[in-house]
């Protein structure tokens, strides 16, 4: 089993600084997972990912509740989605939504969890936690592959 990684981001300029090198560091066909409570952050870090991954300024990245994906074109394309109205990973199939995970862009999902197995193991999941005084705990899992090496490079411990 791969060793849990934590960060402890104390401020909202840390953790759009961190959402950058996510960004910055994303190869084509990686799979962010992020999930935490509602107004954890989700949306908030995946904002500084496109900006990593150099989507332009005017394409305001917000949450796809209602849309279930957004699509923002940057370095790599940016697959935003987020499972919250979804009910599990027969909705994820019926929608066709596991298909982008096998794309050569970035697919961030926001409330992972949804899809159960269908989020293949070469993903990064990042659980945020909120904490007093705004800080937020990322405790995030490498899955397999080239995750566990780049976690140690965007500073996280475990």
């Amino acid at each position: 089993m791969t060793p849990m990684k934590t960060m402890l981001l104390k401020t909202l300029a840390e953790t759009l600084a961190f959402g950058r090198l996510l960004g910055q560091s994303a190869r084509p066909g990686d799979i962010i997972c992020l999930d935490g409570d509602l107004g954890a952050g989700k949306t908030t870090l995946t904002q500084a990912i496109a900006q990593g991954l150099e989507v332009p300024a005017n394409d305001y990245v917000t949450s796809p509740s209602f849309a279930i994906l957004h699509e923002y074109q940057g370095r790599l394309p940016l697959y935003h989605m987020d499972f919250y109205r979804l009910t599990d990973s027969a909705d994820i199939e019926d929608m066709g939504l596991d298909e982008y995970f096998f794309l050569s862009g970035l697919t961030v999902l926001e409330w992972s969890e949804r899809a159960g197995n269908l989020v293949p193991a070469s993903r990064l999941k990042i659980t945020l936690t909120t904490l007093p005084d705004d800080c937020r705990l990322l405790t995030c899992d490498p899955g397999v592959g080239s995750w566990q090496e780049r976690c140690q490079e965007l500073g996280l411990s475990g």
